[in-house]
């Protein structure tokens, strides 16, 4: 039994992919490798652009020893992408669903408002001819629109968050519960309840006071 002696200790790291789990491992010199695991390579550290030092590396290493190939010459830049295209894949499907979702409840939440205030269009109309102030009415419907539109995002948030841990394994550098992303998608359903509830207003108080008067 030969004894290897341990002469450095590196941080933890992960060298087989960042969703895989640490494990115990040791570099060991190339001839007590196992044979069907041995592979060598080159780490070179430069301060110019990386491929520039290709050609100068290639001719050190062929005039060291001729026969010996020079194969899978990457940045490290290229090996950090290549190691996290299945990530950037799932989040770039996410993103597209995320946006058409998105877009599906934003056209929902204007299509309820919008017609739930537009059935309103002659209960304005007699308000103002009972001589409420556009600037009132407009407060009045915007604070009930925005009132449903806060209940459902108080409502939706809390099972957002608990749907975004089913996804948390395919998520890198990223958290599953974001604030920025749940801030930003509520502020977009929030505005879009606003105008839902703006633009309708807007043409109930175009309706002539005394026509709204004669309809009642």
């Amino acid at each position: 039994m030969e004894w290897i002696s341990v002469i450095g200790v590196v941080p933890d790291f992960k060298s087989d992919g960042i969703g895989n789990d640490l494990r115990p491992s040791a570099f060991l010199p190339y001839p007590y490798q196992a044979a069907e695991s041995r592979n060598t390579g080159l780490t070179i550290r430069t301060r110019s652009h990386p491929l520039h030092v290709v050609a100068g590396a290639r001719r050190q290493i062929h005039a060291s020893d001729p026969n010996l190939p020079v194969f899978d010459v990457y940045t490290l830049e290229q090996v950090r992408r290549h190691g996290l295209w299945e990530y950037r894949f799932m989040g770039g499907m996410f993103t597209v669903f995320g946006a058409i979702a998105l877009f599906l409840a934003a056209v929902g939440v204007y299509g309820v408002l919008s017609y739930s205030v537009s059935q309103r269009v002659r209960e304005i109309g007699v308000r103002v001819a009972l001589g409420a102030q556009e600037g009132d009415v407009f407060g009045l419907v915007l604070r009930q629109g925005l009132i449903l539109a806060l209940f459902g995002i108080g409502f939706g948030l809390p099972l957002a968050f608990g749907a975004s841990h089913v996804v948390a394994g395919t998520l890198y550098d990223t958290s599953p519960n974001d604030p920025v992303s749940f801030g930003l998608i509520s502020l977009v359903l929030a505005a879009t309840a606003a105008l839902a509830s703006y633009m309708p207003a807007r043409r109930a108080l175009d309706v002539d006071p005394l026509d709204a008067l004669r309809g009642e």
